[in-house]
């Protein structure tokens, strides 16, 4: 978010109002904001890229979410719940994973995290048969990892 976009969600945090754009007239707002961001945000503000006072003012309580990678025990969970999901939105009979299709999940680098599991899961449903194997996952996983 450019600076002075920032100064505009600022404005509009301290002091309730915003303005149209092209328009003068201050409207009154209330609102609540849940911010999410992967960029450290102290280190933004060192290279001065964003405000401290908006950072202040947005980190009333925040909540350190670890990456997939460093919480790889997750994945069979989140695994079967995206295969549960997929299968139902494409219309499809639930399929499932083998034992060892799961440890070759847990083995990927998730840059992605969450977006791209559930992506790799929605394309091994798509191209592969009822029964998930280990050997799906490396070729569909963009294995070059």
């Amino acid at each position: 978010m450019s600076l002075s976009a920032q100064a505009k969600v600022l404005r509009a945090l301290q002091e309730n109002v915003i303005q149209r754009v092209g328009s003068e007239k201050d409207i009154k707002v209330d609102c609540r904001v849940l911010a999410a961001t992967n960029k450290d945000l102290r280190k933004e503000i060192e290279e001065g890229r964003f405000r401290e006072d908006l950072f202040h003012r947005l980190a009333v309580i925040i909540i350190h979410v670890p990456s997939l990678n460093d919480r790889s025990d997750d994945i069979p969970l989140l695994a079967n719940h995206f295969i549960k999901m997929v299968c139902a939105d494409q219309g499809i009979p639930l399929k499932s994973f083998d034992e060892k299709a799961l440890i070759a999940l847990k083995s990927i680098d998730w840059t992605g995290n969450i977006r791209e599991l559930r992506n790799i899961i929605e394309r091994l449903v798509i191209l592969c048969g009822p029964v998930i194997s280990a050997e799906d996952v490396k070729m569909y996983s963009n294995s070059k990892r």
